[in-house]
């Protein structure tokens, strides 16, 4: 009896051995398909802090936004629920009430900001406002990386694999930016969390003629199960520091949580909180 045991824990151990990475992935390109579409049905709160501080440490600039998202034509929509900002003026911090404000001719932190809040967290071909080049598990932005296989883990007691990418070779900087790990289910083929860097540095022309630096660029998404097939992204951000025209220097903070989902369609709802 021992021995029949013994044999079949080894066929258990074949049965279950880690795929190679390329069949991982290839299953959460399809799962990542799937769950766009899943994500149609749902509303939900997201919740923005961007901050921007100055060399000497002291916040420049910030603001909150709230934005209600429901399904949309192509997307999501999305609609403003609350809004308060700041600025520091000679010491002092001023209020104002509106995305997009500017306090003077020339304010660079102004633009910034809004752009900012524009272009990472509101993508208009993604469910989530997630640009998809920024963590490329689809089908699509996979073709353009190499994917390697680290090793299998456990993650807030689910079993993970952990996998790296980077831009195959000759991959054009527009096209493939980002090098980092990403945290995949090993049930249901989801990633659970991904973290992404720049891939490459500026290069030292740049820098001397146009004064240009970003140090620090990367992001991190975590995402959370609602219900079989429905994985979202619960939390989003990242920090970087930012020097321009040779005067010019800030340490730049995005944050973004997705909170109270609902399914759309029907009378029922899932609700989740951000975990702190």
């Amino acid at each position: 009896m021992k021995l029949a045991a013994i044999f079949a824990a080894i066929a258990a151990i074949g049965i279950a051995q880690t795929p190679d990475v390329l069949t991982i992935m290839e299953r959460v390109g399809r799962n990542q398909e799937q769950s766009q579409e899943l994500r149609r049905q749902y509303t939900f709160r997201q919740k923005q802090l961007l901050r921007m501080h100055r060399g000497n440490g002291k916040v420049a600039r910030e603001e909150h936004r709230e934005y209600q998202v429901s399904p949309g034509a192509h997307g999501a929509a999305k609609e403003l629920a609350h809004f308060d900002g700041r600025y520091e003026y000679k010491g002092r911090y001023v209020a104002y009430d509106r995305p997009g404000y500017e306090y003077k001719g020339m304010d660079i932190d102004g633009q910034l900001i809004d752009d900012l809040s524009k272009d990472m967290t509101d993508d208009r071909h993604s469910r989530d406002g997630i640009g998809c080049e920024l963590f490329p598990l689809t089908a699509q932005e996979q073709r353009k990386y190499n994917f390697k296989l680290l090793g299998a883990e456990q993650y807030r007691e689910r079993s993970v694999y952990r996998v790296a990418f980077e831009p195959k070779p000759h991959q054009d900087f527009d096209e493939a930016a980002w090098k980092g790990e990403a945290l995949i289910d090993v049930e249901e083929f989801q990633p659970v969390m991904v973290h992404t860097s720049l891939a490459i540095k500026i290069p030292r022309a740049v820098k001397v003629l146009l004064g240009t630096d970003i140090k620090g660029l990367g992001f991190a998404v975590s995402y959370q199960k609602f219900e079989d097939g429905v994985w979202f992204p619960v939390s989003y951000g990242g920090e970087f520091e930012v020097r321009a025209v040779f005067f010019y220097k800030r340490k730049i903070s995005v944050n973004l949580t997705n909170t109270d989902f609902h399914r759309a369609s029907v009378n029922s709802n899932v609700t989740y909180m951000a975990q702190k």
